[in-house]
């Protein structure tokens, strides 16, 4: 009796325990498993499993959500505005960047000017003419001019002279002296310059890139100069219509030895 009694007790005292809310130590005891609605997961399972192309109208999907098919999708995106395309500098052959590269000029070369002969630069030498000292003598074939000087001696310094055809011979005196000259082609030098492709200005103010150079010494009447160029290089060869050109700083010393009235002889 008494353990039928008991027996009652314990079974009373766990159907409490069961009904009971679940206290701190339960709290990450099993839940029940969740159940989906029927009405709630219909709409996504029609999806899965429509037919390729149809539209899920409204009643499909219970949301009023609109699904466009591939095919639209791929209209749309052509009429859309184009994404701006980032282009990547890669490293081409050996490490080059090739845009960096072609857009890089290449350098230009290097225009390489021959050499005066030092023979050319101005020395003080034996002179036994029958010129008197102060007179100027011009020697085209060997392409030197000779300052005479007291004692027999002479100062001579190279020159360039007429082209072949235009060398010529005389004495003449010197009747102006300018510096850094201005510089007026004759008009039979500008037609025969163009002829061979070559534009000459009316006129050209003097300067560093005047063909006349520093200094010019003019003889006479004529349209013959002692002068200087922009060209130091042609020192020594046919190269003038006709003048007798000189470096710039050789003709600065000599335009500062003469004056007016110099007696100039060319041969």
């Amino acid at each position: 009796m008494i353990r039928s009694r008991l027996l009652l007790l314990c079974t009373a005292a766990l159907a409490g325990l069961a009904a009971a809310p679940a206290g701190a130590g339960q709290r990450y005891g099993e839940r029940p498993p969740v159940v989906v609605s029927p009405d709630l997961s219909a709409p996504w399972v029609m999806q899965l499993g429509r037919q390729p192309g149809r539209k899920l109208s409204q009643r499909d999907t219970g949301y009023g959500i609109h699904v466009q098919p591939r095919a639209e999708q791929r209209r749309v995106q052509r009429n859309a505005q184009p994404r701006r395309e980032v282009r990547r500098q890669g490293l081409g052959l050996f490490g080059q960047d090739p845009v960096r590269t072609a857009a890089v000029p290449a350098p230009r070369k290097k225009e390489i000017r021959p050499q005066m002969d030092p023979m050319y630069l101005p020395q003080q030498v034996e002179y036994s003419g029958g010129e008197k000292p102060g007179t100027i003598v011009i020697d085209t074939g060997s392409k030197f001019l000779y300052l005479v000087q007291a004692g027999g001696k002479a100062r001579r310094y190279g020159v360039g002279v007429g082209q072949e055809g235009m060398v010529w011979t005389g004495t003449q005196k010197i009747s102006r002296k300018a510096a850094w000259p201005d510089w007026r082609p004759p008009a039979e030098m500008i037609v025969r310059e163009r002829a061979k492709g070559r534009h000459l200005p009316t006129y050209m103010a003097g300067g560093p890139e005047n063909p006349l150079g520093a200094r010019a010494l003019y003889l006479g009447s004529t349209l013959y100069r002692i002068h200087g160029t922009n060209a130091p290089w042609t020192i020594g060869t046919n190269v003038s219509s006709g003048c007798i050109r000189l470096r710039n700083e050789d003709v600065v010393d000599l335009y500062e030895r003469v004056g007016v009235g110099t007696r100039v002889v060319v041969m």
